[in-house]
């Protein structure tokens, strides 16, 4: 957060309002969630941690547009055919 100058305050307001794009229940040691928001006209992705008696904030990053489309869908990836 700190690196990217986004505050503890944006952060409060990327998980509030914003939307999980990914989940990943099988997290250990706690289920997390990738959530995308805006900072006004800045999307931001918010990796987090539900554990059981608190939240842990992963990282926090400003998505590259050559890796995500309309910052929600990871560019490059090959979808799984079973």
């Amino acid at each position: 957060m700190f690196q990217r100058n986004i505050s503890t305050d944006d952060v409060k307001n990327v998980i509030l309002f914003g939307e999980v794009i990914e989940s990943y229940p099988d997290d250990k040691p706690c289920p997390s969630a990738l959530i995308l928001g805006f900072l006004r006209t800045i999307a931001v992705h918010v990796v987090l941690a539900q554990c059981r008696d608190h939240v842990r904030i992963i990282t926090v990053y400003l998505p590259k547009p050559d890796k995500w489309a309309d910052y929600k869908i990871r560019k490059g990836i090959k979808s799984e055919t079973k």
